[in-house]
This record gives structure tokens, C-alpha cells and sequence, in this order.
């Protein structure tokens, strides 16, 4: 015998009842096959409203009544010729009277029974089913349609009724052997008590009849058809990559379905799983997708079956020094939960016996809180425990594997993964068969953790990077078009899916949920809200997505004074913008330990030589356990391109000014001359090198006359150019003289930093730097005869894009 069941989406049109009775009438059966049907979709949440508001007394029941009326008298119209129609229309008019009749007596009793309310909702797969079975014996099949109500028999639990499974089995097969018809559909969900009264299975108990059937019966399979390809990986509408799952155990599947995942009602597992009957779930709307075989276990591609999470958790800690080395406690804790009817999700216990927890839904928190606190009234009032500690607005995400236990480090993979994204565990607990480990975290977080779980141990060969960016200006839009270009190579040689999910800059701001194309940002951006940067801040927090990165490509103050803030959200931060890291040296700390603490990266490269790999090789050398001794460096780009074009007959003010017009000084090119920016510099390399210096310790030897340094503008900076320009051929001259050349120098050494204008022989390894570029020498224990040179350009939108983007590289790498 065949068992196939269908959800309220399988039926919850016209169109889709006829694909219910095409999959019906194309098997190949052997025997016979049940059918057994749930209410259409939405039905059941119809019928309840319609209850409640008729048990509150208001009338509004009657409108609902009338959509439910609207809804079966349509699909029979729609499924059935109008020749007859009449009959059928005028057997579903007659349900629906007793429907309105029922809603009527509880409109005048003023009181919604939980025996009234299953007697109400039974009407949902009754009507349903009788539809199919009418559509299947007008196709010319040999159908039948029974009431489940006179096979399966429960106690008088009403809303979640417990099955006789002796006298049910009995009346099961007892119909079956005498029945002669080939098809039988049957209502899902309801049942009836030993008084005859209606009862209902609990929600989702449609599988249920369905698995009680296909026990009874000893069938060859029970298959389950909804709207989903099987069991996911994951929840789809959560973890956009989730995939089916194509064989699960029964162990497997029964955990996954506890902890939230909806495909398959939990208790529907247990009968069938008892006569190792196999459940194959199918997709009503794509019958050819292999769907997901539930069965004893076989092999399977990845440690991690699936993740699933149940929202909506409070936690209950009961604890106190006088609960150690006392037996009972545990026990008086659950019978108080017991005696509520209130079930417990989760348990956990500290090994010092100090404190219990225990997870259980958010709407029964209240009365579990007043039950325990009475149970321990006296240990509270003594002051032996403290009174029950509650916490909501958490959720349970458990992962779940037979092959967990054949593998080292799950749980470390696990925790690391949630780590690295600063989301903060709550509780743990972990069966000794190793097949579940359930965390409990912050209910903002579970979008974010499943997926982040997800990447870790289903998508090995993609991680996805969610980029969000201040400043499309020269270093913005150059890193923007780089992206672009490499995405294809991100894709297929690192792994990486770098998504952009939001841009600013000083007048607008942009993000997308599902990521922002690179061929098209400059539009979207000015398509997007005024900038706000206090929004924009709390938008990207606010969207919690994993492996996310906060780029900074401006020279803002108040960018920088984020860092801290997204940082502490598990956001990495890249960075050209010097002003953070050149601040206060209690703030440069404060990051750096911000980033340690939260596990997440704070990188700026490009604060001193653009793309020039020298912080991380200075990185290098410090973790390796060299010392630092000396650095020298020539780190502006735009003073060396000035000096190397400074040369016998050139004006100064010229010189300068073709520096501004091509880009390599800022707009105000004092913030250049003035050797700020180099100052900045070589007090980054300092602390990174270990030193303990602030901006005011860094000696600095100016070479602009004190009138052009404070000049009132930039027309009146170039002005005192031309008066000075004897002061300026006279440093060029001196130097020549020596047969040297000018250099910008930056240096440092025992623990005292200083910059200022140079001349340097041809000896020296500055003396030929050309153009924009920039060198460094390190002098360290292990390079103390031949210092270690890092060299090239230095300056430039390009250079710099290409240093922000492996930054973000980095970050996840």
C-alpha cells in the first residue's frame, strides 16, 4: 500500500488540486493508496478567527465565514463542469451550515471551548478532502473518501489529542481489508475521542494521520508532497543558499523538525520510524525534483545534515549556593513547568550544580516565572536561590548531523564562525550521541548566524563578503571599478562573492539587501537618500550581515569616529583615511583592541604608501620577533614628485601648482608642503613598530617660510611662493652644490621620530627615487647591515584602490 499525503499550499487553489489528482492518477500503484489531505491553505487560521471572534461576541465572524463560504464554492466551480455542479455545491453548502450554525452557538454562549474550537477546525480537511476525492471519481478513477475520524481514535485532549494506536491500528486495517475501492482519500488533522466526540491532532497533524496510516498499514513508503523540493540545508527564505537535502535520517529529520524546520510535523516521524517505512518529501509543484528520502541513515556529502532554529525562546535560570550538593531541585523545577503544561526546549546545567537553565517559548514565560517562584518560595525567601531569572527575546539555532561525532573541531568550527561575527552565545547544550548542538543566541542575530553557519560547513568553496563604502570620490570609484573587473576572478579563484551593500558619499547614501551592481552604482547612488551619516551608520549595523566590511575612502573626522562602533558590531574596518590612526594614542589603541576583543580585522595599508605593502610587512617583522631600530622613508608622493621636478631654472610656484593640477597634492597643497601628512605617517610606522608616541612628540623641520605656511588662502600660499622663490633656489643650490638632491625624509629611530626636507648623495638609497614614489628602510636586529627596502609608487588613486582592495581581501582571508 501507498501513503500519500498533501499540505494546504498542494491544495490551496484550483489550479493546484488538479496537479494533487495528475500526481494521484499517474502512479504506478501496487495495491491500494490513501490519500490523506489537509485544509486548504489558510483555511484552519480562518476558522479560528471566525471562533474567536464569535466567542468574544462580535460579529465580524459572520464576514469571515463568508470568505470560507467563497473560497470551496469557487474551486468547485472552477474544478467541475457546470452540468454538475449543482449537487456538489449543495453538499458544500450543507458543511458550511453546520460551520455557521456552530459559530452561532458559540456567538450566543459567548464562550470558545477548546472542544468547540476542534469540532471548528475539523471542518477545514473535511471539506478539502471531499473536493479531491469528488475530483479524482470525476476523472474516472475508482475513489473513495472516509472520515479519519471513524479510524484513528485519541483520548479527549482537545487541540493536541493522544492516539490509541491499539484501537486505531484495529480500525485501520480493519477498513481497508473490506473496502474495494483503490483510491481512498482521507481528512487530515482530526480524529475522534471513545464518546465520538471530534478531536484534532495538533497543528501540522495531517502528516500525522498520515504516518499513523502508513504504520497500520505496513506501507511501502509514505510520501509527504509540499511546496518545498524536500528538506533544505537551511531555511530558503533565511539562507538564500540552502540546498535539498537528499537523504536524512530519521534521527536527523526528527531533530531538525523540532528545532523549527516546518516541512515535516515532528511527532509524524515516531510511527513509521518504528516499522522503518520510509518518508519521501516531494514537491506537489515539481514532481520531478528527487525531494528528500527519510530513512535509516546512508551516506552523506558534508559532517552537518542541516540547520534549523526556533525563534521566540526565553531562557529560565534558576540558581544559588544553596541548590549545591541537594538533591530534588531538578526535579521541582520541571514538575512546576509540568503542572503549567508548559514544554521545555532546551536544558543546560553549570557542573558546580550552582544553576539550571532551561529553554521554553516566549508566551509561556509568565507563568513559568510564577509557578517556580511559588514552588521556591521558601529557598527565595531564605535566600538559599534567587528568584527565577528570565530572559526573552532569544532564539535556539541547533545543527544537526549523524556524522558530527566522526569529526574533529564541529564545535570549534561552530563557535568560531558565531565568534567572528560578534554574535554572543547565550547557552549550549549538546546530546552525548553528538547529533545536535543547540546554541542559544539573540533573536536579532539568527538571520546572520544561519547563515554564517551555513557558509562554514555547506559553502567551503564560496564565502560571501558584504562590503559597505564611504567616498566614491578618485580612490572610491577606482576601487569600485576594480571590483567590478575582478568579480569573475574573486568568484572562481579565492571563493570570494564580494557583494557591495551600500554606498555614500557626502550628499547620498544607497544599500540593497541583495547587493548594489557595480555597473550601475553611480546611478543608483544618486537615485539613493540624502546622506545622514548617524543612519547610515545604524542601517549597516541594523542589516547584521556576515563577514562585514566598513570601508573608508575619505579624510572625515567624523567617518573615523565609527570605527569604534562597527568594530564592536563585528564589522571589520579598511581604511586610507590617516586621521584615526594618527589621533590620540589611546584611540589608535583603543581600535586595535577593539578588533582583537571582537575578532574581526582593522586594516589601513594605505595610511602610509598607498598599495606599498609596508605596514603589513612591518607587521611581519614585528610578530616574527624582530626589533625595529630605525626607519627612514621619503612616504609623501606628492613632496618627492615636487623635488624631483624641482631643478636648476624651474620655479617653485610652477612646480607646485603642475603637482595640484595633476592630482598628487590635496586642493590645499600647505597640507602637503607643510609635511602634516608625512608627520602622520611616521607615526603610524612607530606604533606599529611598538612605540608609544603622540602627533606633538614628532619633530618637525619645515622648510616653507612661516608667511606662506599661514597664509590666508591658497591664492595668497602660491603669492608668498614667488616672494620667497629665493629661499627655495637657495635650498636647491646648497644642494647641488654637494652634488646631492632635495628629499622629504621621514625618520625614526630609538623611540624619537622627526621630519623634514633632506639632501641626499647618490650613495644614498633615496637619491634616485623618481616621480611619486615612495621607499622605506627598515634597520632591524635581523637587517642591521643592509636595511630592508620597500619601494614603488606612492601616490595616486590607482595604487591606493588596489591596496583598500586587498585590505578587504585580508579581512576574510
Amino acid at each position: 500500500m501507498q501513503v500519500l499525503k498533501f499540505g494546504g499550499t498542494s491544495v490551496g487553489s484550483t489550479k493546484a488540486i488538479e496537479q494533487v489528482c495528475s500526481i494521484v492518477a499517474s502512479y504506478k500503484r501496487k495495491g491500494r493508496m490513501a490519500v490523506v489531505v489537509s485544509a486548504m491553505s489558510g483555511i484552519t487560521d480562518k476558522l479560528i478567527a471566525a471562533g474567536q471572534q464569535a466567542g468574544q461576541g462580535q460579529e465580524q465572524y459572520r464576514t469571515i465565514l463568508q470568505d470560507i463560504e467563497n473560497k470551496h464554492l469557487d474551486t468547485i466551480r472552477g474544478l467541475f463542469p457546470i452540468a454538475i455542479q449543482s449537487s456538489l455545491l449543495s453538499q458544500v453548502k450543507k458543511q458550511l451550515n453546520q460551520l455557521e450554525s456552530l459559530c452561532d452557538g458559540i456567538f450566543q454562549v459567548g464562550e470558545l471551548s477548546a472542544r468547540s474550537l476542534d469540532k471548528l477546525m475539523s471542518f477545514g480537511e473535511l471539506l478539502s478532502s471531499w473536493i479531491v476525492a469528488e475530483k479524482l471519481k470525476h476523472m474516472g478513477l475508482a475513489a473513495s473518501w472516509k472520515d479519519s475520524r471513524e479510524l484513528i481514535s485519541t483520548d479527549a485532549q482537545f487541540g493536541h489529542a493522544l492516539v490509541d494506536f491499539d484501537v486505531t491500528e484495529h480500525q485501520i486495517t480493519s477498513y481497508f481489508q473490506h473496502q474495494p475501492f483503490e483510491y481512498v482519500v482521507l481528512p487530515g488533522f482530526i480524529a475522534s475521542s471513545i464518546s465520538r466526540e471530534t478531536t484534532t491532532l495538533g497543528r501540522g497533524g495531517s502528516d500525522y494521520t498520515a504516518a499513523i496510516v502508513a504504520a497500520a498499514m505496513d506501507a511501502n513508503v509514505l510520501e509527504i508532497w509540499t511546496d518545498v523540493s524536500g528538506m533544505m540545508t537551511a531555511d530558503p527564505r533565511l539562507v538564500p543558499q540552502a540546498i535539498a537535502i537528499p537523504r536524512i535520517s530519521y534521527e536527523e529529520a526528527m531533530e531538525l523538525s523540532h528545532f523549527g524546520a516546518k516541512v515535516i510535523y515532528p511527532p509524524t516521524i515516531q510511527p513509521v520510524m518504528n516499522r522503518r517505512i520510509p518518508i519521501w518529501i516531494k514537491n506537489t509543484f515539481a514532481p520531478d525534483d528527487y525531494g528528500t528520502l527519510i530513512q535509516d541513515n546512508g551516506e552523506k556529502p558534508f559532517p552537518v545534515t542541516g540547520i534549523s532554529g526556533i525563534q521566540k525562546i526565553a531562557l529560565l535560570t534558576l540558581e544559588g549556593s544553596g541548590m549545591v550538593g541537594i538533591p530534588g531541585f531538578s526535579k521541582r523545577l520541571f514538575d512546576a513547568l509540568l503542572r503549567e503544561k508548559i514544554n521545555v526546549i532546551l536544558i543546560t546545567q553549570s557542573s558546580s550544580e550552582h544553576s539550571i537553565t532551561a529553554g521554553i517559548h516566549e508566551s509561556d514565560m509568565l507563568r513559568a516565572k510564577a509557578a517556580i517562584d511559588s514552588e521556591f518560595a521558601q529557598e527565595i525567601y531564605d535566600k538559599r536561590i534567587e528568584p527565577l531569572l528570565v530572559e526573552k527575546d532569544l532564539a535556539i539555532v541547533a545543527v544537526v548531523g549523524d556524522n558530527m561525532k566522526n569529526h574533529h573541531g564541529m564545535s570549534g568550527k561552530l563557535f568560531g564562525a558565531l565568534g567572528r561575527n560578534a554574535i554572543n552565545v547565550r547557552a549550549i547544550a549538546q546530546g552525548s550521541t553528538e547529533k545536535n548542538i543547540s546554541t542559544v543566541i539573540n533573536k536579532a542575530d539568527v538571520k546572520k548566524a544561519l547563515n554564517v553557519i551555513h557558509e562554514v560547513f555547506f559553502e567551503s568553496e564560496t564565502k560571501q563578503v558584504n562590503v559597505f563604502i564611504a567616498g566614491t570620490g578618485n580612490v572610491g570609484s577606482k576601487l569600485l571599478e576594480q571590483l567590478q573587473a575582478q568579480q569573475s576572478y574573486l568568484q572562481e579563484e579565492l571563493g570570494l562573492q564580494v557583494r557591495i551593500m551600500g554606498i555614500a558619499n557626502s550628499r547620498k547614501m544607497r544599500f540593497s539587501d541583495t547587493g548594489i551592481h557595480l555597473g550601475s552604482w553611480k546611478a543608483d547612488l544618486e537615485a539613493g537618500h540624502e546622506m545622514d551619516l548617524r543612519q547610515f551608520a545604524q542601517r549597516v549595523r541594523d542589516m547584521n550581515l556576515r563577514n562585514s566590511v566598513f570601508v573608508d575612502n575619505t579624510a572625515s573626522d567624523e567617518v573615523a569616529g565609527l570605527y569604534s562602533t562597527f568594530l564592536q558590531h563585528g564589522i571589520s574596518v579598511v581604511t586610507c583615511n590617516k586621521i584615526a590612526c594618527s589621533a590620540a594614542y589611546a584611540n589608535y589603541k583603543q581600535l586595535k583592541d577593539l578588533a582583537r576583543k571582537f575578532n574581526v580585522s582593522f586594516l589601513f595599508e594605505t595610511n602610509v604608501g598607498a598599495g606599498l605593502p609596508v605596514i603589513n610587512t612591518l607587521n611581519d617583522l614585528v610578530r616574527s620577533g624582530d626589533r625595529i631600530n630605525t626607519i627612514e622613508a621619503v612616504l609623501s608622493g606628492s613632496l618627492n614628485f615636487v623635488f624631483n621636478n624641482f631643478v636648476n631654472g624651474a620655479n617653485f610656484r610652477k612646480v607646485v601648482k603642475a603637482a595640484q593640477d595633476e592630482g598628487y597634492t590635496e586642493p590645499d597643497p600647505r597640507i602637503d608642503l607643510s609635511g602634516k601628512d608625512v608627520m602622520r605617517k611616521i607615526l603610524i610606522l612607530a606604533r606599529e613598530s611598538g612605540a608609544v608616541l603622540e602627533m606633538e612628540d614628532i619633530v618637525n623641520h619645515s622648510f616653507l617660510p612661516e608667511e606662506a605656511l599661514h597664509a590666508k588662502d591658497v591664492a595668497a600660499f602660491y603669492d608668498q611662493l614667488d616672494v620667497h622663490a629665493a629661499h627655495f633656489q637657495g635650498l636647491l643650490q646648497g644642494a647641488a652644490d654637494k652634488g646631492e638632491r632635495l628629499k622629504f625624509v621621514a625618520s625614526y629611530h630609538n623611540g624619537e621620530a622627526s621630519v623634514g626636507l633632506q639632501s641626499v648623495g647618490p650613495e644614498h638609497p633615496f637619491y634616485q627615487l623618481e616621480g611619486k614614489d615612495n621607499i622605506v628602510l627598515f634597520t632591524t636586529n635581523r637587517y642591521a647591515e643592509q636595511p630592508l627596502i620597500v619601494k614603488g609608487a606612492g601616490a595616486g588613486a590607482d595604487v591606493t584602490a588596489s591596496g583598500i582592495f586587498a585590505d578587504i581581501i585580508r579581512t576574510v582571508r
